[in-house]
């Protein structure tokens, strides 16, 4: 059993909520892209695997922070009508002194079934997993493993 990384578990870093965007991406053939996050202790789950994105800058919208994430973390371009908004998972950090803080996920595919063209610009590495695969690792960003879980198995979610 994989254990977590003294940057996750043993940082004492002070961390800084912010609103953000997350890209659930899929290949062509069904895989997600992910990426392992560098293991930087003054980030949220270092040494994890998780979505591509990131904060939304002030004054920024989420639709146009995700573009520019992507762009930055990935060198992948994408149209603002190509984001599809799936869901938004908010986190209350009043015990922290701090307010509610919104993370906002889109459903976004990729042309290719390989990951050649691809330029990693930020994180540590990047790679494309069988959903199943994928959600029996054991670092994989909680939130973000939700969210995957409920876009592959969004066929069974009634409303």
């Amino acid at each position: 059993m994989s254990r977590p990384s003294g940057a996750f578990l043993g940082s004492r870093s002070t961390l800084r909520p912010t609103h953000a965007v997350a890209a659930l991406l899929q290949l062509a053939d069904g895989r997600y892209l992910m990426q392992l996050r560098d293991s930087n202790p003054d980030i949220f789950y270092p040494d994890h695997w998780g979505c591509f994105g990131g904060a939304v800058d002030p004054g920024e919208g989420p639709v146009v922070a995700m573009v520019r994430e992507l762009r930055e973390e990935l060198a992948v371009s994408v149209a603002p009508a190509d984001d599809a908004r799936f869901t938004e998972f908010t986190f209350d950090f009043g015990f922290a002194g701090d307010g509610v803080r919104w993370r906002t996920y889109y459903a976004l595919k990729l042309p290719q079934t390989d990951l050649q063209g691809l330029i990693l610009g930020e994180g540590a590495d990047f790679g494309a997993f069988e959903p199943e695969k994928l959600l029996a690792m054991p670092r994989v960003v909680p939130y973000d493993a939700f969210a995957l879980w409920m876009h592959h198995a969004r066929g069974r979610l009634a409303g």
